[in-house]
């Protein structure tokens, strides 16, 4: 029997990110985990809500789950077969339902059929990529490497309230395509939006003037929409498309926060990918290296993250050294994985 992975969690990032990925390979390769010194360089260490709800759920597709509690530091996790089907997974708060989602969904690449998966929380959370993320970002590049997958935002959740609902549909590959996206030559496409929820309507209007004002756009180019939500909330992303580059970048309101100052992050981040050439930003490039390790290929990232550097070592873990190779250069950062014979397990 293969020996356990151990995973130091006070390393890396020292955070939740390490947690997540650590369960998603378990449950993807079939090998049994000991984390110790979970999310040690955090505020508050140990399993939060939204940390247990993303622990139950793999436990629940998977089994093998032991020492899962509010404010655990330890976890074994040895992963029985993983099984398709129908699930509900809810954090209970305002706590991110999109990173419950992102522990989930690869695990769900080795599963024995397809699932549809009702994940409840947070979904626009300024502590995390939101629902959109998910929907116009990583899925698309699921389905690249030839993962049949889809979502549905049923009801938005802000922070603090939280309560947002969206379902995701998947059917597994059994054997993933390989992954490239080097270069983003063509025209530039980019579309705005701003979610509202218990506001007036000029909130997001005043938003959408100024976005449209800094990049010369048509007024059509943008939406200001009121949402579905339990509680007050307000979230503006721009989606960038640049031939194969891709890249959505967002920013949240609160109480006492100015539209300006919410419109004016989102201008500032946007500018920040067109000013690079890199085709993979910063949040997509640590979510892509997990289902590349399997799927094997070849992509380059602008910014080069604490998360993304976790993501590797945690890889490297479960699948040896050469499992990813990143090398780091003027124009970015370029990683490649070999890919694996098989299909996840």
């Amino acid at each position: 029997m293969t020996d356990p992975v151990y995973i130091d969690g006070s390393q890396g990032e020292g955070g939740g990110q390490m947690l997540r990925s650590s369960l998603s390979l378990a449950a993807l390769t079939g090998r049994a985990v000991r984390l110790d010194n979970i999310r040690a360089r955090r505020k508050k260490p140990g399993l939060l809500r939204q940390h247990l709800t993303a622990v139950r759920a793999i436990d629940e597709i998977c089994g093998g789950v032991a020492g899962a509690a509010l404010g655990a530091r330890v976890l074994h996790f040895r992963p029985g077969p993983v099984r398709g089907g129908t699930y509900r997974f809810a954090v209970g708060s305002a706590g991110s339902a999109v990173l419950v989602c992102q522990t989930v969904l690869p695990a769900l690449l080795a599963a024995d059929g397809p699932s549809e998966v009702t994940f409840e929380g947070g979904t626009h959370n300024p502590m995390a990529p939101p629902f959109e993320f998910l929907d116009r970002l990583y899925f698309p590049a699921l389905r690249e490497m030839g993962v049949e997958v889809t979502a549905a935002l049923d009801r938005a959740g802000f922070y603090p309230a939280g309560g947002g609902r969206f379902t995701v549909r998947i059917i597994p590959a059994e054997r993933l395509r390989p992954f490239e996206r080097l270069t983003r030559d063509g025209a530039l496409e980019l579309d705005a939006w701003a979610l509202s929820a218990h506001l007036p309507r000029h909130v997001g209007e005043r938003e959408m003037t100024l976005v449209a004002e800094a990049f010369d756009l048509p007024r059509q180019q943008t939406r200001a929409l009121s949402v579905s939500s339990p509680g007050p909330g307000n979230a503006v992303s721009i989606a960038l498309r640049q031939g194969a580059g891709v890249e959505l970048v967002s920013a949240f309101g609160s109480k006492g926060r100015p539209a300006e100052k919410v419109a004016a992050e989102v201008i500032e981040q946007a500018r920040a990918w067109l000013a690079s050439d890199a085709p993979v930003g910063e949040h997509l490039a640590d979510q892509l290296i997990l289902p590349m390790a399997l799927a094997g290929g070849v992509f380059r990232a602008g910014v080069w993250s604490q998360h993304a550097a976790t993501n590797v070592e945690v890889v490297r873990a479960f699948l040896g050294t050469d499992a990813v190779a990143v090398e780091a250069g003027e124009g970015g950062t370029i990683v490649r994985c070999p890919g694996v014979k098989r299909g996840p397990r």
